[in-house]
């Protein structure tokens, strides 16, 4: 249960964050559902919230989806650090 206890507070989070109380948060944690957990959730849903919104503010558009499949072999063959190499060592 969760994931419906999860939801249900992310639902306040994103529509009504200004009248989350107490008694939501012992209801989510009635559930099983840990601090961390909470703060995780609440954590996404803000960048998300956040992200969304810039990028509906800025204009800015998704990439294509070839792009995202080029970008993926990318860093299967080079990573994320880029070029499949390892990080010189420092000199002693």
């Amino acid at each position: 249960m969760h994931d419906k206890a999860l939801f249900k507070f992310l639902e306040k989070v994103i529509k009504a964050t200004a009248t989350i109380g107490q008694a939501d948060i012992d209801a989510a944690k009635a559930s099983g559902l840990t601090d961390e957990a909470l703060y995780d959730a609440i954590m996404v849903c803000g960048l998300f919230k956040f992200f969304n919104t810039w990028t509906d503010g800025t204009g800015v558009h998704d990439m294509p989806a070839l792009a995202y499949e080029m970008s993926a072999k990318m860093l299967v063959s080079e990573g994320y650090a880029g070029g499949g190499r390892e990080p010189a060592s420092e000199a002693p």
